[in-house]
């Protein structure tokens, strides 16, 4: 039988779902689901930070080991196999009240949404580019805020049916699978045409290329973490907060959905952005909003500027990452694809680090003040210098 084929538009939007099953549902979910969690088993805010970081923690070795290229086998099963460790990282979420567990379940989780990241990606634009609809990736990209949103609905609706914390994550494992399967159809097994290439050979130059060899490309990678510090601690604890305030507490059904709408457009408006007033302005003033929506986040009592605030987030976290990567190939592009790849991982560590200190932070900082304000404030000011970084 000949390959199936697929239309460039229904492999973007199997890549959609691909990202809203990984990250949307496996990687996010535990935002909207850690109020019913806090709740149903007294978890106290440091040890809700603490498994929060060690997903990120599985994120960041699950990237890094998905961009080398001594992995072998087809991407389509590697992404495909991190939706399916996904939907069962999930799932077993419902099966244990035991933190160390807890722990090593979302690392786990952390590895195989970074898989399907990075192995859904590769091979969903490569196809893309190859018929020519390369502009479709927005739509592939779309799937994260889609997801969010979805798994924002799924948890209200199910929590107002009654269900506790260990039914929400069976739920969100569930759709994960159902998720993957359309994923798998969508997107088959069909080989893409290779390019002929010759043995590279790395040129004296490119050799002696290094992250960190200006001070604008050290620059970048600072704020790259910063910037992975000043989103997370609202990103993992905004609806938390939105109950713990009974000003806000009507909010909290909406307060994810809000920012998964705002995110799903987010990247195709910021390219454009970034097209009229150059990558590191687009990301130094996409910055300083979202800068402004975790301060509202952190102060507001008003559930307007609450959600406001929750918008500005997701409008901007999702096209941040995206220019960060863009302005990290461009500082680099001539000098060669090993450098290219070395600059994305060092990117990549940097903002690991700074995602995995945020919660930790603002589970300790919590213990000591009771709120999480001053660690939202602390982020919204990371934010700002990430902005200034960029643009000095």
């Amino acid at each position: 039988m000949p390959p199936i084929s697929r239309s460039p538009a229904a492999l973007a939007f199997g890549g959609l779902l691909a990202l809203a099953a990984a990250m949307g549902i496996g990687r996010f979910v535990y935002t909207p689901i850690l109020p019913f969690m806090t709740d149903g088993l007294q978890l106290p805010p440091d040890d809700a930070g603490l498994i929060a970081s060690a997903n990120f923690l599985g994120y960041l070795a699950g990237a890094l080991a998905g961009a080398s290229r001594s992995l072998p086998g087809n991407p389509r099963l590697w992404f495909l196999g991190g939706l399916l460790a996904s939907a069962l990282t999930s799932a077993a979420m419902a099966l244990t009240t035991s933190l160390s567990v807890f722990l090593l379940i979302r690392f786990a989780s952390g590895v195989a949404s970074a898989f399907a990241l990075v192995f859904s990606t590769s091979l969903i634009l490569e196809r893309l580019t190859a018929a020519g609809r390369g502009g479709l990736s927005a739509l592939h990209f779309a799937g994260v805020g889609c997801g969010i949103a979805f798994s924002a609905f799924l948890v209200a609706l199910l929590a107002h049916l009654g269900a506790d914390w260990r039914g929400l994550w069976l739920a969100s494992g569930a759709a994960t699978l159902c998720f993957l399967l359309v994923a798998a159809f969508l997107v088959p097994s069909e080989p893409s045409p290779q390019p002929v290439t010759t043995p590279a050979q790395s040129s004296p130059d490119e050799a002696q290329a290094s992250p960190f060899g200006s001070a604008s490309r050290i620059r970048l990678i600072l704020a790259y973490g910063l910037f992975g510090f000043g989103y997370v601690i609202t990103a993992t604890f905004v609806n938390t907060i939105a109950r713990a305030n009974p000003a806000l507490q009507s909010t909290e059904a909406f307060v994810w959905l809000t920012v998964g709408l705002c995110a799903a457009p987010s990247i195709y408006v910021w390219n454009r952005i970034a097209a009229r007033m150059g990558t590191r302005k687009g990301f130094a003033l996409a910055c300083v909003l979202e800068a402004a929506g975790v301060a509202l986040t952190a102060v507001s009592t008003a559930p307007a500027l609450f959600l406001f605030g929750a918008a500005l987030l997701g409008a901007t976290f999702m096209g941040i990452t995206a220019l960060g990567l863009m302005e990290a190939r461009r500082e680099v592009s001539r000098d060669g694809p090993a450098a290219i790849r070395q600059m994305l991982a060092v990117l990549t560590a940097s903002f690991g680090v700074g995602q995995m200190a945020g919660p930790w932070v603002a589970g300790q900082m919590h213990h000591l003040t009771g709120s999480f304000t001053a660690s939202s404030l602390a982020a919204a000011a990371a934010l700002v210098v990430a902005a200034a970084l960029v643009v000095r």
